[in-house]
């Protein structure tokens, strides 16, 4: 009778034990929309021509990946947004993003922060800074002429921006880069509050009509003050889970 060396026997057992993984599995999880319900948003990408970055609107943002800019995670379980110190900006501003901005349909959102309750829950983590300059923005409210309120993280300190002051608020000064965190924004009566964790950070006044959320990597670095200048060097966001309501 034949022995079988012991080591062969091993990875035999091994072998058997061992689940069995669909070719579509191993090769991707599928599109982000998959992961994240995209229906009322639009995608702008770090990606195009110069002072024209690439945007994808529904229903093509549904079945659309970009792979490393926008894509799932190998888990299955998040979506990845990169933005390169050297990627493509508006001409608004110099900065790179791989972002989602709130839809209304086919129609940009705009709502007031007087009139019903906005909220926007985003389950993510940061995962990459840029050299030199290791700031990203993670969440934040807008309107049609300025940014309004944000989570932004330098370094190890992540912080709520407000307005013009970029460190209205510390939230930590020990934020670990793929530390899970939840924000949640709330507009309602003219006030808007920030939480992180489900705890709240300050609601800050502001009447505005031209509202909206956005959510995803906007890196504060460009190749003038980080360096090196190509596309190793970014920021970069996972969002495991996001939802936003009116009310």
């Amino acid at each position: 009778m034949r022995r079988v060396a012991p080591l062969v026997l091993c990875l035999a057992v091994v072998a058997a034990a061992a689940p069995a993984v669909s070719a579509g599995q191993a090769v991707a999880c599928g599109a982000p929309g998959k992961v994240l319900n995209l229906k009322n948003w639009k995608l702008q990408l770090p990606i195009g021509e110069p002072e024209k970055p690439t945007e994808i609107s529904q229903p093509a943002l549904d079945t659309y990946t970009k792979d490393p800019w926008f894509k799932t995670t190998p888990a299955c379980d998040g979506v990845q947004f990169r933005a390169a110190v050297n990627g493509v900006s508006t001409g608004g501003s110099q900065y790179p993003r791989s972002e989602l901005r709130e839809m209304d349909g086919s129609e940009k959102a705009a709502w007031s922060t007087s009139d019903g309750t906005h909220t926007m829950v985003v389950d993510q983590a940061i995962t990459a800074v840029p050299a030199q300059k290791p700031q990203v923005i993670a969440g934040q409210v807008h309107n049609t002429s300025s940014h309004l309120i944000m989570f932004r993280l330098d370094g190890t300190n992540l912080y709520i921006h407000y307005a013009d002051n970029s460190r209205y608020k510390l939230v930590t000064s020990d934020y670990r880069l793929g530390q899970r965190f939840q924000v949640k924004f709330v507009a309602s009566g003219g006030k808007i509050s920030a939480y992180y964790n489900d705890i709240l950070q300050t609601t800050v006044s502001k009447q505005t009509t031209t509202a909206y959320f956005k959510a995803g990597a906007y890196t504060l670095a460009h190749c003038d003050n980080s360096s090196p200048c190509n596309t190793s060097n970014y920021g970069q966001v996972v969002i495991y889970k996001l939802s936003v309501s009116h009310s």
